[in-house]
């Protein structure tokens, strides 16, 4: 999304966080929240969570009691919520682009820490999820085995003094702002990932900002290119969604001359939080008509400013009737581009139309033309 001034030296290790850049822990620490909060009478409606992301967890314990006012201690709060959370630590999953990376870095020899404001334990809890993934890491840093935790540099010195690096040579990515200050504030690069939408404003001191980890290319850090983008798409593990369409804002065909088929988000919640910003594109099936290729959208639309995260699929088929009340089924299987901002509507309408120009080339290749025949299209 944006980079400083040119690099004044490359980078031969990447240090990473955990929570929010890899895990998508915020996901179930939220539904923890909104079943606890009840039990107070009150509503966990994510408020705090520009507060606490990238907080100690007694920082957060601490934020939480205080701002929603409740009749326990931080003690006895940490007490009752970690149980709950140990419980669930299993449902976190990986962000998407996340594998990915550790894998490729791991697969060039690249020297990787994991440096996190959680406990050793934690960290180690977590991971053991994931297939993989400890074996990836040459250190691991927790808040526990340091005198501070971000966003002091202590956990990024410490990880660099483990891997026998020097901070100026240490790459780190993160998601939270008290993160990115703690990569700055100890001497390193840093490519910040804001895990909270609509607020890019407050990493202005990262080296770079970018959308998703599918967005990230180290080449620009002197490190090992990805070499699996194919026709200017990144393919993507197949997700499918589905429901009946819509009447969305009444801006498709009217301001942009582009009819997009809408979806309800309403029962799609997590994989909104899950899936970045961005252009996708994939197959849709409409059952009584036929399988068409398709583009979509999922975002905030930032030249509409859109209040609500949407999901926008534009059928690429010349239909001469509307079918709201149909049921429409996605497969989406590939990537093309973070969310952007446009200065005006036609550079807008003219980045829609490019879109759609790389979906159709891609679609046509084999390795996303089979999924044409997903039966989940047409059931």
């Amino acid at each position: 999304m944006s980079m400083s001034n040119s690099l004044k030296k490359l980078s031969s290790c990447v240090l990473i966080d955990l929570d929010g850049t890899l895990l998508n822990t915020d996901g179930v620490v939220g539904d923890i929240l909104r079943k606890y909060l009840c039990k107070y009478g009150k509503q966990w409606d994510g408020r705090e969570s520009l507060k606490i992301v990238g907080q100690t967890p007694l920082e957060a314990a601490t934020t939480i009691v205080e701002d929603y006012g409740l009749p326990c201690g931080v003690d006895e709060f940490n007490s009752e919520f970690y149980p709950l959370f140990s419980a669930q630590m299993d449902k976190i999953k990986s962000l998407p682009g996340a594998t990915r990376l550790i894998r490729h870095l791991k697969c060039h020899g690249v020297p990787m820490a994991l440096a996190s404001n959680s406990s050793r334990a934690n960290i180690e809890t977590k991971i053991s999820h994931h297939e993989g993934w400890k074996e990836c890491f040459s250190v691991i840093v927790g808040r526990d085995e340091v005198s501070k935790g971000k966003p002091s540099p202590d956990i990024f010195l410490e990880a660099a003094k483990r891997l026998n690096k020097d901070p100026e040579d240490c790459l780190v990515i993160e998601d939270s702002v008290p993160g990115v200050m703690a990569g700055k504030a100890a001497g390193m690069k840093v490519i910040a990932v804001p895990s909270l939408p609509k607020q890019t404003h407050l990493y202005t001191c990262a080296d770079e900002i970018i959308n998703s980890l599918l967005d990230i290319r180290p080449e620009k850090w002197g490190l090992p290119p990805f070499q699996d983008w194919i026709e200017n798409t990144l393919p993507i593990d197949p997700w499918h969604i589905g429901g009946p369409v819509i009447k969305g804002f009444g801006r498709g065909s009217k301001v942009l001359g582009i009819p997009t088929a809408n979806l309800s988000t309403k029962d799609y919640a997590n994989e909104l939080v899950e899936h970045p910003s961005g252009v996708y594109f994939g197959w849709a099936g409409l059952p009584t008509r036929g399988v068409y290729k398709m583009v979509m959208s999922i975002g905030w639309n930032p030249f509409f400013d859109n209040k609500e995260k949407t999901i926008e699929p534009w059928l690429l088929h010349d239909f001469t009737e509307d079918f709201y009340g149909e049921e429409l089924r996605l497969i989406i299987v590939g990537y093309i581009r973070p969310e952007a901002n446009f200065t005006s509507l036609e550079s807008l309408v003219a980045k829609i139309h490019e879109d759609r120009e790389v979906a159709e080339r891609a679609l046509d290749l084999p390795s996303y033309a089979k999924f044409k025949n997903d039966p989940y299209l047409t059931k």
